[in-house]
């Protein structure tokens, strides 16, 4: 069940303003602007059905699920294992710092939150880059949000972070923007569906689009997105 403080819990883990600097990254999207394959709502909406689909954001949310199962169980060796199996998975080095930066960033926001005796495995993690699907988990589990509800959470919360993206890269209208989103839920509810259902040897993603338009990304002569 959710109860009124997990909710309060996972809105805040959600929410825009968390202070782990998802803002300042596109994921691409503004090479795939630049070169007009993406290039009005309806493309965009096309882009973020197949990453829920098949691509990296989908290998995140279930990475994200078994690290909370893990902290729930106590198990900080298996949270280990699938950090370092989400860095393993990285197919850019602009992929891989982001997820590093918002991770770490979010790793010491807990420990700043949490009481000092509930910082003991934080520190561990600390001690190496942390993804931010795995920190997700961790503070999923240590707010009791029930994986189910913590993954719909980090998927919305993923959209909101690229549609915001390409409302100020297309650009689009802060309406359209929000007609996109409101669009967008049953492809969330379906790709929670979907992940909670994988097993471990099924975890795969096909990212050659997005791991392209990454490492352009990093070159482009002018951008408004961190690389």
């Amino acid at each position: 069940m959710v109860t009124n403080f997990s909710l309060l819990s996972l809105l805040q883990l959600a929410s825009p303003a968390l202070p782990v600097g998802a803002y300042s990254y596109s994921e691409g999207l503004e090479m795939l602007v630049e070169r007009g394959i993406v290039n009005r709502a309806e493309t965009l909406q096309n882009w973020i059905n197949w990453e829920l689909q098949e691509g990296a954001i989908s290998l995140d949310g279930a990475v994200m699920v078994r690290a909370s199962n893990a902290a729930n169980t106590g198990n900080w060796q298996k949270v280990q294992e699938w950090n370092h199996w989400s860095s393993a998975t990285r197919e850019t080095e602009e992929l891989r710092q982001q997820s590093w930066q918002m991770g770490n960033a979010l790793l010491r926001l807990l420990m700043n939150l949490w009481p000092v005796e509930d910082r003991v495995e934080l520190t561990s993690l600390s001690e190496e880059d942390c993804n931010f699907a795995v920190a997700f988990g961790i503070a999923a589990s240590y707010w009791q949000i029930p994986p189910d509800v913590a993954l719909l959470g980090y998927l919305q919360s993923w959209a909101c972070n690229f549609i915001g993206a390409g409302v100020k890269l297309i650009p689009l209208g802060q309406t359209a923007g929000q007609q996109l989103l409101f669009n967008l839920q049953p492809n969330l509810v379906r790709a929670v569906e979907t992940i909670l259902r994988q097993e471990d040897d099924d975890l795969s993603s096909c990212t050659w689009g997005l791991s392209l338009a990454s490492m352009q990304h990093e070159s482009q002569y002018s951008r408004l997105f961190r690389s």
